[in-house]
């Protein structure tokens, strides 16, 4: 979730692209090629694959690959080698590298530096760099229609797009819109390397099941700004999708379902609770506990299965409860900022500079979650409690989390989750924890976060047919 900023920053070098332009020198054949590293970051091991090349007008080019993190053909600015010194940076990265080659030509020894973090990395030649296999991703042809569509959110001057999956049918069909998680997402809600929605809409797309997945506002080809949004605001999103279901004759108009993934299970339920004729919901890891509560239990679980000792622990959650108290006290704004910037300047003085390291609390980073953490969304996700929502939901709600998720801890969201919706009468409910899985419901060794990209799993194929087939038995 969005949150994730106060555990691990780094993972912003997979997520921006830059333009390409480089410097150039007369010693190019020898730094030309592939070349592999391995960063060691708070514990975690980060590989990276430099592919540098000689374009037609004689100049050097590079790219990058982190495929521990799912992300290839990053662009450099800028890479030059000059007698025996590489160099190359991603200035709107905050990275850069610089290095010795040795006489053989095979190592490159040298420090990476990201936004003022500096770690040495040693690059070594490569002829087959690593292989990012995703196995469940399909490949056309295949046996459905695929439209992409646009439509207009109840917000005005927001145009979401998507894509429409429609399997051959005569009669009117079951149809189910997919709902992403926190951050900005696309319609695949790509992460790591991985297409979940894709794999999911293409699952049941050939159970017979319509399916929408839309791009966020602000993402891809959707118009909007996400910089002053809330859960609320992607609520309403949601609702236009279900409407826009409604006006195509293909789709059966009583057999619209939702599937919320993280944040997405958040929004599912507010949409069910309204009675908007949403016929059934799906909450993937979606929270049935307040915010607050789930970030300080995520903050441990997350920092555990990074490696991390009960000091630095201890060390994060008297930082979130300083921070939180300031947020729900103070309305926002540079104000807030400021006053949050104060507070993690304070904890970083009582740190050894091997803790600041650890915690990645540089000025870049502690600039990045000032930011984030004094946002509308996030305000809003620490205050909220889906408690009051989930108990007006009268449809049948399937919960699901895995029993490895470190970001929704399962066992007491799925308990709040039951619950509440035992409260509010509703008698249609399967509340379940699936053993081995993850966050993005792949089957995991420990749930960490730095596992996503290395699994080639999408989706549990177990977590695929439960879904699946508990739609089809509440379509008929």
């Amino acid at each position: 979730m969005r949150q994730r900023l106060l555990v691990l920053l780094f993972s912003v070098l997979c997520l921006m692209m830059v333009s390409t332009s480089n410097g150039a020198d007369v010693f190019h054949d020898d730094v030309a090629g592939a070349w592999l590293g391995t960063l060691e970051i708070a514990g975690m091991k980060l590989r990276l694959v430099v592919n540098i090349t000689v374009d037609d007008t004689g100049q050097l080019t590079a790219t990058m690959d982190s495929p521990d993190q799912g992300a290839t053909d990053i662009p450099i600015d800028k890479v030059t080698f000059s007698g025996d010194t590489l160099q190359f940076e991603a200035a709107a990265l905050m990275l850069s590298y610089v290095g010795l080659i040795d006489s053989s030509r095979a190592f490159v020894v040298g420090d990476f530096t990201q936004g003022g973090q500096k770690l040495p990395l040693t690059l070594e030649r490569t002829e087959q760099a690593p292989e990012i296999k995703r196995p469940q991703e399909p490949k056309p042809p295949f046996p459905y229609d695929e439209e992409e569509v646009r439509y207009e959110s109840s917000d005005s001057g927001v145009s979401l797009a998507g894509t429409l999956t429609l399997p051959p049918s005569v009669e009117p069909v079951p149809a189910v819109l997919l709902i992403t998680g926190s951050g900005p997402q696309d319609r695949d809600e790509t992460i790591m390397g991985h297409k979940p929605f894709l794999v999911l809409a293409d699952y049941l797309t050939r159970q017979g099941i319509a399916v929408l997945r839309v791009d966020d506002r602000g993402v891809f080809e959707s118009t909007g700004d996400l910089s002053a949004v809330t859960t609320e605001d992607f609520a309403d999103d949601a609702l236009a999708g279900v409407r826009f279901l409604k006006t195509r004759p293909e789709i059966d108009t009583a057999k619209i379902g939702l599937i919320g993934h993280s944040e997405g299970g958040l929004i599912a339920p507010m949409l069910a609770a309204q009675n908007v004729g949403v016929a059934f919901i799906v909450m993937m890891a979606g929270p049935g506990l307040p915010g607050e509560q789930i970030l300080y239990e995520q903050g441990r679980l997350v920092m555990e299965a990074e490696g991390a000792d009960e000091n630095k622990i201890a060390q994060q959650r008297s930082m979130q409860e300083k921070m939180f108290r300031l947020i729900k006290e103070n309305s926002g704004g540079a104000e807030l900022e400021e006053k949050l910037r104060g507070l993690l300047n304070e904890a970083v003085q009582d740190l050894s500079e091997k803790e600041k390291e650890a915690l990645n609390l540089t000025e870049e980073a502690m600039g990045a979650q000032t930011k984030a953490v004094s946002s509308p969304w996030f305000r809003f996700f620490l205050t909220y409690d889906p408690g009051p929502t989930l108990r007006k939901v009268r449809c049948p709600v399937l919960a699901v989390i895995g029993e490895k998720d470190l970001q929704v801890p399962p066992k007491e969201n799925l308990r709040a989750i039951e619950e509440a919706l035992t409260a509010g009468g509703n008698q249609q409910f399967i509340i379940k924890e699936m053993p081995s899985l993850n966050h993005l419901f792949q089957t995991a060794e420990t749930g960490a976060i730095s596992e996503y990209a290395k699994i080639e799993e999408t989706l549990s194929p177990d977590f695929l047919k439960l879904v699946g087939d508990w739609i089809l038995k509440q379509t008929g």
